[in-house]
Parts: structure tokens; sequence; C-alpha cells
């Protein structure tokens, strides 16, 4: 599904970094299943050590599709839930909760 890239923008908040998120073998194989481009957001969680284990890249996963489908002004991202304590909570770090919000805008006039 091409959209008009000229007509969106993307703004990518917070999540989680591509040094403290670890998947699975299962998790990367989806990923590069669906789109073999996507085996360059995973690179091994411990460099030298083959155990299954990959880091994600959750930003460039999320703006090749988003290129993918036509978009071409993707703003945002870069910040690390894991690593920013001060402004983030994170479940994988303290093991508690918190609240997001994902927000979507329609502007009809464009």
């Amino acid at each position: 599904m091409a959209v008009s890239g000229t007509k969106l923008i993307a703004w990518m908040g917070p999540a989680i970094g591509p040094a403290a998120f670890e998947v699975g073998d299962d998790v990367r194989g989806a990923f590069i299943a669906e789109d073999s481009r996507s085996g360059e957001c995973f690179m091994p969680f411990r460099l030298g050590v083959d155990d299954g284990k990959w880091s994600c890249d959750l930003y460039r996963l999320a703006i090749d599709r988003l290129q993918r489908v036509g978009v071409k002004r993707i703003h945002g991202g870069g910040f690390c839930t894991f690593e920013d304590s001060e402004r983030f909570y994170s479940y994988r770090r303290d093991g508690l909760t918190g609240r997001m919000a994902s927000l979507i805008w329609l502007d009809h006039r464009v």
C-alpha cells in the first residue's frame, strides 16, 4: 500500500534502543521472512557470541517500513527508554510498568 509521502509526516517517540533491546531468532526470523532487508536491523547481541540473541533497532525497522509505503518525512526517534531513566520508565530495566501514548493527527486541509 503506497501513500502520498508528501502529505504524511511520521514522528517517532521514545522506544527501547538497539543496545538494550534483545530478541531471539524467532523475532528476527519473522521480520526477515516478511522482508529480507530487515536483516540489516539486527546485530548479534553479544559480539562474537552466536547464542541466538539479537540486538534489534526498532527505529530503523520503523523507518524502513515507513519509507517502503511512501512516507518521506520521518522525524524523531533516537531516545532509549531503557538507558534514559530520568525521562522514561522501562519495564525491562525496572520491572515496573508505566504509560505512554501514541497519537495520530489528521488534518483534512492538507
